[in-house]
């Protein structure tokens, strides 16, 4: 756990094509002064404009994570932002010179080691923490997602599909910056063959290849490599939900338990997390925060 705030000691940039638009973008994460957090700017548009990376900017979660203000949008932005929460990033600035984000090999392991390479730099000011007091939870049929108060960011992860390859999968870990880069940050996206060409047919993942997801036929993986982790799937997800639940703005200590959601539903329980202001508070040094007498820090799952 890191109590100054970070960002990154030299500018880092990529180039690559978006999952969905199939379009060319250069991106360049550039260092960020301290309480700046994580703001896009397309370099593309008239004015360069900037959409903060917040949960009031989601604008869509239909196939990915899409941020916007005012007409501008910056689309896909799970993967990286994931990285930002993974490495304990607070602010940083993205150039981009379209408006998805480059979807590189599916993961975000480009995303850290380019972050890792340019460096970490601590800013000497705190950063703040959302304390939980009490259990926030969101369940809707057979999707849901609970956080619960603990002394650790942690989160346990479940999915269920209804195909051999994947079937229930399930996985908990405490997120540091070293078990995000090692047991998270490689696993790709994942896409169903029949899916793929559908959407492929009515203009859409346009620039979704073998090269950058995990493509799924009726019984086999369709890459000729395989998986990188015999659970890359849910690993995944815990991947998405990284950059999905990064979008409250600032880091959260709690236990994160999330079943068979995705981004719409993450988005959803990031409204109910805000409606419940009386179940969390902020707080610098999370030692000092009051906690009620009766309440569990942590709960093992």
């Amino acid at each position: 756990m890191y109590f100054e705030q970070r960002t990154l000691a030299k500018p880092a940039s990529c180039s690559g094509i978006g999952l969905h638009s199939g379009k060319k973008v250069n991106l360049t994460i550039q260092p960020a002064p301290i309480n700046h957090g994580i703001k896009f700017v397309r370099l593309d548009l008239p004015g360069t404009p900037e959409v903060t990376a917040q949960f009031h900017r989601v604008v869509d979660t239909s196939l990915a994570t899409v941020i916007g203000n005012d007409g501008c949008i910056v689309s896909t932005v799970e993967h990286l932002m994931a990285t930002f929460a993974g490495l304990s990033i607070d602010n940083a600035l993205i150039e981009l010179d379209a408006y998805e984000v480059p979807v590189m090999d599916g993961s975000a392991a480009h995303f850290t080691d380019m972050i890792k390479k340019a460096g970490i730099k601590e800013q000497g000011v705190p950063r703040h923490y959302f304390i939980l007091k009490e259990p926030i939870e969101l369940k809707e049929n057979e999707k849901s997602v609970v956080v619960y108060p603990s002394d650790t960011f942690r989160i346990t992860c479940s999915i269920d599909f209804d195909h051999p390859v994947i079937r229930k999968q399930s996985f908990t870990l405490e997120v540091t910056d070293e078990i995000f880069d090692i047991e998270i940050s490689k696993a790709r996206t994942f896409g169903f063959l029949h899916e793929v060409e559908y959407m492929k047919r009515y203009g859409l993942a346009q620039g979704g290849s073998l090269d950058n997801a995990v493509v799924i036929d009726k019984d086999r993986i369709i890459n000729e490599d395989g998986l990188r982790f015999p659970d890359e799937f849910v690993r995944h997800k815990i991947l998405d939900c990284l950059g999905d639940f990064s979008l409250l703005g600032m880091p959260i200590l709690g236990h994160l338990v999330v079943d068979k959601s995705g981004h719409q539903f993450n988005h959803a329980f990031l409204e109910k997390f805000f409606s419940q202001k009386d179940s969390w508070e902020t707080c610098a040094v999370p030692q000092q925060c009051e906690l009620k007498p009766n309440q569990s820090k942590s709960l093992a799952i």
